[in-house]
């Protein structure tokens, strides 16, 4: 009951962002939940505009966390006052039971893209149409370390080598730190999953008091390493590659990299239902749109063609590439979803020590 209030709280902030939207002049839109903030901004430019260009459709954004997306859907979709269209959960939250009970089923807009030799088998699911795969990975501030940064997470628990404090993520997502702890403590990736909860805590004691940011949204990474409350961190790459095209000192390693994606879903009982799904048919059908979102966040596309309007740079970065994925972990998002109550309520009592 406390988790559908705060969500139903959450609704009432941003039924406000929505009433604040212009609309006059607009007799059709889409509304669309983001992380906000750069990552926003290049979906804008590169996706929103040109599709409100060519079919007169409005898209109307707002920006919340991926845990705060999850619990305002929950309570729109229980108490049936869906205000949003679209919402962008994680590929490995996509395959969870909560998503199921809050995400339309779109097997059938999914068999219009069936055919597609272009498209990644996953492109489009049930569950919802796939943005793009990404990484979350090891980052650090290339002036602090100008003979070599750290390129393992055994470097990163290393302070003495690598002096500085560290950037860790904070939200609903605990498998994430979990992982790298035990790839610190030497547990090959092969035989990560099942996760050892006891030896990775037992392994994050060790570096709990060098964490200097512990954040809840992207916006939160890049705004911390431009101010330097981090010089080594685990970030989205998508969030790293911002910082780099603006010119920031940051580097990143691929090794023991967390391999992982975004997918959109239209939620049950969704005001725009039929405009949402003409949003998500335009990115699927529009591999220039796609390399160009790729291209400034160093993802892998849904497109092979859009891969290949690409830069060779671009594609040599992808997550998926083969020089970086023999170094990636792909997580068990079988485990993960199974577990996630016990490791989202173990998470929350050992930050609050």
């Amino acid at each position: 009951m406390k988790r559908v209030m705060e969500g139903i709280a959450g609704l009432a902030a941003v039924a406000g962002i929505l009433m604040a939207q212009p609309s006059v002049g607009w007799t059709q839109q889409v509304v669309i939940a983001t992380t906000g903030g750069d990552y926003e901004k290049v979906l804008r430019e590169a996706w929103f505009d040109p599709f409100t260009k060519m079919t007169g459709i409005k898209v109307v954004t707002v920006s919340a966390t991926n845990t705060e997306m999850r619990a305002r859907v929950k309570a729109m979709t229980e108490s049936k006052t869906v205000i949003w269209d679209i919402y962008q959960d994680g590929e490995l939250d996509s395959e969870s039971d909560e998503h199921k009970a809050a995400a339309e089923d779109m097997t059938e807009f999914c068999k219009r893209f069936s055919s597609r030799a272009d498209l990644l088998p996953t492109a489009c699911k049930p569950s919802g149409v796939l943005f793009g795969l990404g990484a979350t990975l090891l980052v650090y501030n290339a002036d602090t370390f100008k003979d070599k940064g750290p390129q393992t997470w055994a470097d990163v628990w290393n302070v003495k080598a690598f002096p500085g404090s560290r950037g860790f993520p904070n939200f609903s997502d605990a498998w994430r730190v979990l992982s790298i702890a035990l790839l610190a403590d030497g547990v090959p990736p092969s035989k990560l999953f099942p996760l050892d909860i006891d030896r990775a805590y037992k392994k994050l004691e060790e570096i709990k008091p060098n964490v200097g940011l512990w954040w809840r949204t992207g916006d939160q990474t890049t705004q911390g390493f431009r101010t330097g409350e981090y010089q080594i961190g685990l970030i989205w790459l998508t969030r790293a590659t911002v910082l780099k095209n603006e010119g920031r000192p940051i580097k990143w390693s691929y090794d023991g990299a967390l391999l992982v994606g975004d997918r959109y879903g239209i939620i049950k009982g969704a005001p725009n239902k039929a405009e949402a799904e003409k949003l998500l048919e335009f990115f699927l059908n529009s591999p220039e749109v796609q390399a160009k979102i790729c291209e400034t966040l160093t993802c892998t596309p849904p497109s092979r063609t859009a891969v290949a309007k690409m830069s060779p740079a671009a594609q040599e970065s992808m997550p998926t590439a083969e020089q970086v994925a023999q170094q990636m972990v792909v997580p068990d998002a079988t485990w993960i979803n199974k577990n996630r109550s016990a490791l989202i309520e173990r998470w929350n009592k050992w930050m609050q020590q």
